[in-house]
C-alpha cells in the first residue's frame, strides 16, 4: 500500500472525504437536501457504494450518508457519478455544516414545517456560503417543538418552534453557542422569541458576528463567552452587521 501525502488527504477532506484508519480508503460524506433523501437518491447511493466503495452506507449524526471504503484513486469518478445522479459530497471544514432537522414536518408534535425551513437554510447558507471560511465549523439544527429531539441547544445555532397564543403567526426560540463533545456548552437562548423571517436574518447576522469576532479554531460559544452575550444581542437585533456584510465576508480570520 503506497502512502498518501498529507496534501492529498487534506485536499479530498475539503471535498467531503475522510480517511479510513489504517488504509488508503475514504468515507465520502453525501449531503441530503435539507435533511431529506428520496427513494431515487437511495437507489443511486446503493449503486455508488457498490461501484466505488465497500457496499456500506452509514448515516451520520448530521443526517448525511457516508459511503465507506472508497479508494483514493476512485474519488474523482465517485464525485462525477454522484453529481450525475443529483447527489454531492461535502459537509467538512471550517464553514456551515449540513443542516439537521427533526421530523416536525410530519410529527404530531411539530409546530411548523421543519424540513422546509431546513431546505431554505440549506440553499441560502450551506450552498450559498460554501466558499465562505469561518473561524470554525458552524452547526445549525431545526427543531419542531420543545421536546428537542434534534438538540437545538447543542448546536451553534438552534431553532425551536414554539406553540404560543399569537393566532396564526409562528414564533421560534433561538439558542446560540451550543456545543457537544470534549467541550460542552448549552446554547444560550435569545432574550425573546422571533418570527420565521427574523430567524433567517438573525442566523445570517450571527454568522457574520462569528466571523468578525472569533479567533481561528475558536468555536462560536467560546467567542460568545469571551466577547459577551450583551454585545452579541445588541449586534444581531440591529442591522449594523448587515451594513458591513461584504467587508466582514472578505475579512481574514482573526489570529490569537
Amino acid at each position: 500500500m503506497s502512502m498518501l501525502t498529507g496534501e492529498q488527504i487534506l485536499k479530498v477532506k475539503a471535498m467531503g472525504f475522510l480517511l479510513n484508519r489504517g488504509t488508503n480508503k475514504f468515507s465520502g460524506r453525501v449531503v441530503g437536501y435539507g435533511t431529506v433523501f428520496t427513494a431515487e437518491n437511495f437507489k443511486a447511493l446503493s449503486l455508488l457504494a457498490d461501484t466505488f466503495g465497500d457496499g456500506k452506507l452509514i448515516p451520520t449524526s448530521r443526517q448525511s450518508i457516508e459511503v465507506t471504503g472508497i479508494p483514493y484513486e476512485k474519488i474523482e469518478a465517485a464525485v462525477t457519478f454522484a453529481e450525475g445522479n443529483g447527489l454531492y459530497f461535502g459537509g467538512t471544514g471550517n464553514k456551515v455544516r449540513p443542516i439537521t432537522a427533526c421530523k416536525g414536518t410530519t410529527c404530531i408534535f411539530g409546530n411548523f414545517d421543519t424540513q422546509s425551513l431546513a431546505q431554505k437554510i440549506h440553499d441560502t447558507y450551506y450552498l450559498g456560503w460554501k466558499t465562505i471560511q469561518l473561524p470554525h465549523k458552524f452547526k445549525i439544527a431545526v427543531g419542531g417543538c420543545p421536546n428537542s429531539c434534534i438538540k437545538p441547544s447543542l448546536n451553534d445555532f438552534g431553532i425551536e418552534g414554539q406553540r404560543v397564543a399569537t393566532g396564526e403567526q409562528k414564533l421560534f426560540k433561538i439558542y446560540v453557542g451550543g456545543t457537544w463533545g470534549k467541550s460542552t456548552r448549552m446554547g444560550t437562548p435569545l432574550s425573546r422569541l422571533v418570527t420565521e423571517e427574523e430567524t433567517l436574518s438573525i442566523l445570517e447576522k450571527t454568522m457574520l458576528w462569528f466571523k468578525k469576532n472569533a479567533y481561528s479554531k475558536e468555536r462560536f460559544g467560546l467567542a460568545l463567552d469571551r466577547v459577551g452575550f450583551e454585545n452579541f444581542e445588541k449586534n444581531i437585533f440591529s442591522n449594523v452587521l448587515l451594513e458591513s456584510k461584504d467587508e466582514i465576508l472578505a475579512m481574514e480570520i482573526n489570529k490569537k
